[in-house]
C-alpha cells in the first residue's frame, strides 16, 4: 500500500487524509467537504469507499477485534492453529471460511440460525464432508465471553427455545455478509436494493457524468484486493477519458467562437 500511494504522489497525486462527510455530485463541478470543513471540487470523482463486514452487534465484538474475534479467515487463519474455532453464517462465505480454517483448527463449529444453509450445494458438501466440520444449527451467537482481554468462548441460544448453552473457542469468525459505504451518495446516485452503487457494466460510470465507483462498494461477489484494484484502474480511465471529452468539447466551442 505505500508503494502504490508513493507511485501516485510520483505522477502528482494529492494525498488528503481525512474523511469525507457530504457531497454533492450533481453539478458540473463536483463538490466533496471533508471533516475540517474543506470543500473539495473537481470535474470527475471516482467512488471506492468499499464495503463493511456486516457485525453482530453485541459486546465484546469490537473490543475482541484481533483478540480472538474476526471477520477474515485469510488473514487470521494462520494465528488460529490448533484452537477450537466458530464460525458464524450459512452462506457460501461461511463454508469457505470453515473450510479453510481448518487447515490450521483443532476444531471448526458452523453457527447457523436456521436448520438448513443457504449456501451452493458444492460448498455445502465439501463442508459437511470435513471432519473437523460440526454444525449448530437453530442457533445464534448470544454471548461473546472474554477473559484477560482476549475471546474465551460464546454463549450458544436455541432460536426456537431460548435455551443457551456455553460453547468453548478461542477463535470467532463472523460471516454474515457486507453492507456497501454508500450512505453518503444516497439520493444522488442509484443504487441496488442491497445498497451497492449500480454502474453502466462493463464500465464503472454511475447514472451521474463525471461520477464514477470502483471496488467494494460495486462488487458484490469478489470482494478481493485484487480485484478492487482492477477496477479502480478501470475507473481511472473511464474518468481520464471523460476529462479528455470534456476538454475537446470545449476546445471546439472555443473555436468556433473565435471563427465567428
Amino acid at each position: 500500500m505505500d508503494n502504490m500511494r508513493a507511485q501516485a504522489e510520483r505522477f502528482g497525486a494529492e494525498m488528503i487524509d481525512d474523511d469525507i462527510v457530504s457531497v454533492d455530485l450533481t453539478g458540473d463541478i463536483k463538490e466533496v467537504t471533508d471533516s475540517e470543513g474543506t470543500v473539495h471540487r473537481a470535474k470527475a470523482v471516482i467512488i471506492a469507499t468499499g464495503s463493511g463486514y456486516r457485525k453482530l452487534g453485541l459486546p465484546n465484538e469490537d473490543e475482541l477485534s484481533g483478540r480472538g474475534v474476526s471477520w477474515c479467515a485469510t488473514c487470521d487463519g494462520f494465528f488460529f492453529r490448533d484452537r477450537d474455532i466458530v464460525v458464524v453464517g450459512g452462506g457460501d462465505t461461511a463454508m469457505e471460511e470453515a473450510t479453510f480454517l481448518t487447515r490450521f483448527a483443532r476444531s471448526v463449529t458452523v453457527v447457523h440460525r436456521r436448520s438448513t444453509l443457504r449456501a451452493s450445494k458444492t460448498m455445502q458438501n465439501r463442508a459437511f464432508a470435513d471432519d473437523k466440520i460440526s454444525f449448530a444449527f437453530d442457533s445464534e451467537i448470544a454471548e461473546i465471553k472474554a477473559e484477560n482481554g482476549m475471546l474465551a468462548g460464546v454463549v450458544l441460544r436455541d432460536t426456537f427455545s431460548g435455551k443457551t448453552r456455553d460453547l468453548d473457542a478461542t477463535g470467532l469468525f463472523i460471516a454474515i455478509g457486507h453492507d456497501p459505504r454508500a450512505d453518503l451518495f444516497t439520493g444522488q446516485i442509484d443504487l441496488d436494493d442491497e445498497g451497492y452503487i449500480k454502474v453502466e457494466a462493463p464500465s464503472t460510470r454511475t447514472n451521474l457524468p463525471g461520477v464514477f465507483a470502483a471496488g467494494d462498494v460495486v462488487d458484490h461477489t469478489y470482494r478481493q484486493a485484487i480485484t478492487a484494484t482492477g477496477s479502480g484502474c478501470q475507473a481511472a480511465l473511464d474518468a481520464e477519458r471523460y476529462l479528455a471529452a470534456l476538454a475537446d468539447r470545449s476546445t471546439a466551442a472555443a473555436s468556433v467562437a473565435v471563427t465567428a
